[in-house]
């Protein structure tokens, strides 16, 4: 039997505001065991919740985003159940009136072995506020659990989506663009490490082919893409594995083991019934104006959708370069700001994509803190567009800029300083790229000589060895000659 996954998510979306949702109790992380802890997380008697109006623009900022039904009017529940970390035993959230709607995340999948990419479009069911929990930290005293509320009233957007996704790369695929749009709108830092973005994956199969859904086991907690990916295959094959062995799937809430690679069953998965959902009588309606969504709407960015077509309009990109550079926000910024100074917008991207992006990643650096600067880019790409430097050249002043700035404290606030740096760089390491026609010439002249049979080859009709006087000439130039010019001037002379 053919069998198909059938997947969706919600995600816990940490909001990027400076207070909890109910409270101005700070959320910074980091800080000691519940030094942000106040009267309402730690539930006192008679404190009242009240709600943090950052939190309400951020959750129109993503219902905006993703061209969502944004409620006029939403409302807080009460979701009660009792755990140590939760002193209230009840959580505040929103149930039957989320405060987004219906909207959908349009994504990229990429190849996966012999499949091709393909877009791919998943429905948002809604996304709703809510307060965090605190957290249960075992093994900080021997033999003992202790109870950490600072976390607790962190403000959250819980993004769910329908069962759309049909493989682990889908998923991901999803995962890894909602990342990217939150962080681009700024309602979140994307901090999958401190918490800031934790996923829940529903994972069920069924027979192909058939349209009612399998019994859904829910992984808590996935707050990394690569553990995602693992996680779905597992349990997709555990699934399979006890169907067609005879077994059943008993609904449940399952943990990933990433030392494993294994999921565990935690608890029976509960139903909205369980915990006695009821309008929290302490909260009134949110009520949401045109006016407000308008107020918001004037200062969201341009989405990376609109961007992307932006670029290849009037960059000339192509769809690739322009997708690749709207992947983030900062990465996008760094592009503009590059060619603004000067630089040509396919050599900017090619470079940003290609060297810029490789040392990043290599440094483990953010762009936004990058050691070269867009303006530092831009002013390197300039003599490599009026000759200064050859590519091999370029390169080695790219490693050395990098070394250089990220050691000094050398201003690059104009183009000029910028330049000039540059210029130092070429001058010192002598990379400046050889342009005299009578030097390149007589350079050519002597490979000519040393390589008899080359020629012979090449006046043979065999296109190759006129590759391979190129190379010799490159070569006797020790890489700075001018290219175009040892094609032209070796083109005479073999003609």
């Amino acid at each position: 039997m053919e069998w198909e996954v059938v997947i969706g998510l919600e995600t816990h979306t940490q909001l990027k505001t400076n207070t909890k949702i109910f409270s101005g109790a700070s959320i910074k992380y980091g800080a000691e065991p519940n030094t942000q802890a106040c009267e309402v997380s730690i539930a006192l008697p008679g404190v009242l919740p009240v709600l943090n109006k950052e939190a309400v623009q951020c959750a129109i900022k993503f219902g905006l985003a993703i061209n969502a039904h944004i409620a006029p009017r939403s409302v807080f529940a009460r979701k009660n159940y009792f755990y140590p970390d939760l002193p209230k035993g009840y959580q505040i959230s929103q149930f039957e009136l989320p405060v987004v709607g219906k909207g959908a995340v349009t994504m990229q999948v990429p190849a996966v072995g012999k499949n091709a990419a393909y877009e791919k479009v998943v429905n948002i069911t809604r996304a709703h506020l809510e307060e965090d929990a605190g957290k249960s930290v075992h093994g900080a005293v021997e033999g003992m659990s202790g109870i950490d509320l600072n976390r607790a009233g962190t403000p959250l957007l819980e993004i769910v989506t329908e069962p759309d996704m049909r493989s682990a790369a889908e998923a991901v695929a999803y995962a890894k663009k909602l990342h990217e749009l939150v962080q681009w709108i700024g309602i979140c830092d994307g901090n999958m490490q401190e918490g800031s973005f934790r996923c829940d994956v529903n994972v069920s199969v069924r027979p192909k082919g058939t349209e009612k859904l399998g019994t859904r086991r829910e992984i808590k907690n996935l707050n990394s893409f690569k553990f995602m990916t693992q996680a779905i295959e597992y349990e997709t094959r555990w699934q399979i594995e006890t169907l067609e062995d005879g077994g059943t799937i008993q609904q449940a809430t399952v943990l990933f083991n990433p030392d494993t690679g294994e999921t565990k069953a935690m608890r029976s998965k509960e139903e909205a019934n369980d915990y006695r959902y009821f309008p929290d009588p302490d909260l009134l309606p949110l009520v949401i104006s045109e006016a407000d969504k308008d107020a918001v709407r004037a200062k969201m960015p341009e989405l990376p959708e609109a961007m992307k077509a932006r670029f290849e309009a009037q960059y000339a990109l192509s769809s690739y370069d322009a997708n690749a550079l709207t992947t983030s926000r900062d990465l996008a910024n760094y592009f503009v700001a590059t060619v603004d100074a000067g630089a040509d917008a396919k050599q900017a991207a090619n470079w940003i994509m290609g060297a810029l992006t490789a040392k990043l990643n290599e440094t483990g650096i953010d762009i936004s803190k990058s050691n070269i600067s867009s303006l530092a880019l831009a002013s390197l790409l300039k003599r490599l567009q009026d000759g200064t430097l050859a590519n091999n050249g370029a390169k080695v002043a790219f490693e050395e800029m990098w070394t250089s700035l990220s050691a000094s404290a050398i201003s690059t606030v104009t183009i000029t300083a910028s330049l000039s740096f540059i210029d130092e760089i070429i001058a010192a390491k002598g990379l400046k790229q050889e342009s005299d026609s009578g030097a390149i010439e007589a350079i050519i002249d002597e490979v000519l000589a040393a390589n008899a049979a080359m020629v012979e080859e090449f006046k043979a009709g065999k296109e190759k060895a006129f590759n391979a006087l190129v190379g010799q000439a490159m070569k006797a130039s020790k890489g700075k000659a001018n290219p175009a010019q040892v094609n032209d001037i070796l083109k005479k002379k073999l003609s």
